[in-house]
């Protein structure tokens, strides 16, 4: 349908998973895809190689999300290599689960800043170049959990739900400049991750999921595609949530 021809992605976290599912379906969707990955190289390179064509240009590059300093550099290359950054998506995140009686502050301090602070370094950068271009969307990946809680993820919970109040202020700060700012909150999705639960844990999330069933990797980049084409254009400081119906 080529809904992101002509546009530019960057795509943090894209070597695998959720993260390269979104970098497929923008390729497909016509857009050149600039997507970070900090130790797979191999596969990002892979990935690029497998998805670049003459009119559509793909390169992966290694970037640690949690770098203030990296996150500028990444943006200064993309533009010396792109010539322009009309959306971002910010993917990387990890977990470190346990409860929080026996969580150190080293996983704390991991989980908020890969998860959390990571999306401040990226559109912190890449703001300078979309107010100049008065055009942009930035899509941040958050998590069900960050609305519901869940018991061992209070770090993770912690830094997703404080990535829904800082999209609605970036949203209000640039939507006046044609920046626009969205939050996708994913429930139970298929990834490496959900495979190696137990049969037992993912039947019981199912009782709570209306639809019945996992979401996919595609379904969540579907989204990615529509809040990152024109078609969202009239949809700034929202969060979406992709779960299925799944309830508490």
């Amino acid at each position: 349908m080529d809904l992101l021809k002509g546009k530019v992605a960057i795509i943090t976290g894209g070597s695998r998973g959720i993260g390269q599912a979104i970098v497929r379906k923008y390729v497909a969707e016509g857009a050149s895809v600039a997507f970070t990955y900090h130790s797979s190289e191999a596969i990002a390179n892979a990935l690029a190689d497998e998805l670049s064509t003459p009119e559509i240009k793909v390169k992966g590059y290694k970037s640690d999300a949690s770098s203030f300093a990296d996150a500028e550099a990444l943006v200064s290359q993309v533009m010396e290599d792109f010539g322009q950054i009309d959306i971002v998506i910010n993917n990387a995140g990890v977990t470190r689960d346990t409860l929080l009686l026996r969580m150190t502050e080293a996983m704390w301090d991991e989980v908020l800043t890969t998860n959390l602070k990571s999306i401040f370094n990226l559109s912190k950068h890449v703001l300078k170049p979309m107010l100049k271009a008065r055009a942009g969307s930035i899509i941040n990946i958050s998590s069900i959990v960050g609305l519901t809680g869940n018991p061992g993820q209070a770090n993770y919970a912690a830094s997703k739900a404080g990535i829904f109040g800082f999209t609605k202020s970036l949203a209000k700060e640039a939507g006046s400049r044609g920046v626009r700012c969205n939050a996708i909150a994913p429930g139970f999705i298929e990834t490496d991750m959900t495979e190696k639960l137990d049969d037992k844990v993912k039947e019981a999330y199912l009782k709570n999921i209306p639809l019945g069933r996992l979401g996919s990797a595609a379904e969540v980049a579907d989204l990615c595609v529509f809040l990152g084409s024109d078609q969202s254009s009239y949809i700034t400081g929202q969060t979406i949530s992709i779960c299925g119906g799944l309830y508490d």
